[in-house]
């Protein structure tokens, strides 16, 4: 209902932050439509918190293009490691932000309105998470640094932290008004569907992406090349084999979810609805975003999502 306002305000907000290189890359955010990503993975939230989660989602694809992606930073590791402190300090309450550091900045502003919504506990949870995915772009630029392809395995294990996906489920009670404890978050049940989930977001991401980033990144951190790599394939064959791997996690995906449905509390299963909701959500997002769509050659058919 909201998400084409929440969108444009969201856009205007990043707009204004300097955190967007120039005019360019400023309408290529507004067509990207971030917005309908935080409107479709959190379909029910109210409106302030859809703004909230929105401007997460945001600073994420801001921060990613700046630093991650960049020629400057995301191929020296010891740059990219050199300008976490501030951001780490600002993310953990310990230091107010340089005012010309637009990413610290916005960072504190954040902050600042979750801990306005949210517990202590739930707070701390998106701490950790936003301090695991920042390390893990360390991890990225070191590839980058020395041209490696990581393993299968080890790729597996750090794209559920690089792609920040678990700084935004962190946020899934927060933006559904309720509250997951502790022990429910960390339950094994619960984090086998939460890094099941993480998995099928990350690899149809792969898949989505691939195009743009076999261009600038050699497609270096994508399941597609890691597996074409690591096990000899073809590309035709990788891509099989990340859909049967992907068949795999959500067939255990329903197989956990029966077991969890015999002990959960209610904010347990909308937690579990909710992931539901961003694997979904985020696969509708990418086929209608100027950010993966238009990457792909001319003529290439996606199928139509309702």
């Amino acid at each position: 209902m909201h998400a084409a306002e929440v969108d444009a305000e969201s856009h205007a907000w990043l707009a204004a932050s300097s955190m967007l290189a120039g005019a360019e890359t400023i309408e290529h955010f507004r067509r990207s439509q971030i917005g309908l990503l935080a409107a479709r993975t959190n379909p029910s939230v109210p409106r302030d918190n859809l703004r909230l989660i929105n401007d997460w989602y945001n600073w994420l694809f801001a921060f990613d293009d700046a630093f991650c992606e960049s020629e400057r930073v995301g191929c020296r590791a010891s740059a990219l490691a050199r300008a976490l402190p501030p951001l780490l300090e600002i993310v953990d309450g310990r230091r107010k932000p340089d005012p010309a550091d637009p990413f610290g900045v916005a960072l504190d502003e954040l902050l600042h309105r979750l801990s306005d919504v949210a517990t202590p506990a739930q707070v701390d949870r998106w701490r950790i998470t936003v301090k695991e995915y920042l390390f893990a772009q360390i991890w990225e630029a070191a590839n980058r640094e020395v041209d490696l392809i990581p393993t299968p395995d080890d790729y597996i294990l750090m794209r559920r932290i690089t792609g920040a996906t678990f700084t935004c489920f962190a946020l899934i009670d927060v933006g559904g008004g309720y509250r997951l404890e502790a022990e429910e978050w960390h339950h094994p049940d619960v984090r086998a569907l939460s890094d099941l989930a993480c998995d099928l977001i990350g690899w149809d991401n792969d898949l989505l992406s691939y195009a743009k980033e076999r261009g600038r990144d050699k497609a270096r951190h994508n399941l597609v090349t890691v597996l074409a790599t690591h096990r000899a394939l073809t590309l035709q064959q990788a891509l099989e084999e990340v859909a049967r791997m992907h068949e795999a996690a959500i067939t255990a995906f329903i197989a956990r979810r029966a077991a969890v449905e015999q002990w959960a509390s209610l904010p347990v299963r909308r937690y579990v609805r909710g992931l539901e909701n961003w694997v979904r959500g985020h696969i509708a997002f990418s086929l209608g975003s100027a950010r993966y769509v238009h990457a792909w050659p001319a003529g290439t058919r996606w199928p139509r999502v309702v």
